[in-house]
């Protein structure tokens, strides 16, 4: 951390944080309300200074071989990320979860409670499918309880 900026912040102050790469993050479903919240896409100031020179990378290597037809991998994720959302509330199998999906670099990240291993396993699937999509990474839990949670954790609220 930059000296000036740690004494800005003050002494125990935790850095802020954003989502300064703007990576899609939504709720698509909300039908279990005990569900953990996940804290979603949030970085520190010299996070992104660390990851930028990754994520130009690994966004552009998908191009230089053929994989993408767009030149950076990140820049399909504003338009395919409301396309699984979508496609989760439309497909009806999933109504009664309450499932948060995060975008980055193709793959999609799938975060919240679902009734069954099984239902966990075909939502993996079938977001598979949806056109664009390189991966799925399923990080959902059965049940509500906060240590089963496999995914970081937004703040309780009281």
């Amino acid at each position: 951390m930059v000296p000036s900026l740690a004494l800005a912040q003050g002494a125990g102050s935790p850095a802020p944080r954003t989502n300064a790469f703007n990576d899609p993050f939504v709720q698509v479903t909300s039908a279990i309300p005990q569900c953990p919240v996940p804290e979603g896409p949030l970085y520190t100031e010299a996070e992104v200074r660390e990851l930028a020179h990754t994520r130009s990378q690994h966004g552009g290597s998908c191009h230089r071989v053929g994989r993408c037809r767009l030149p950076n991998s990140y820049l399909y994720d504003a338009e395919l990320i409301p396309r699984v959302q979508r496609y989760i509330r439309e497909e009806g199998r999933f109504d009664d979860t309450s499932v948060w999906v995060l975008g980055e670099r193709r793959l999609v990240t799938l975060m919240g409670c679902v009734q069954s291993e099984a239902q966990s396993l075909a939502l993996e699937k079938a977001v598979g499918l949806v056109d664009d999509v390189m991966g799925v990474i399923n990080l959902l839990q059965v049940g509500t309880a906060r240590e089963g949670a496999r995914y970081p954790l937004a703040p309780s609220r009281p």
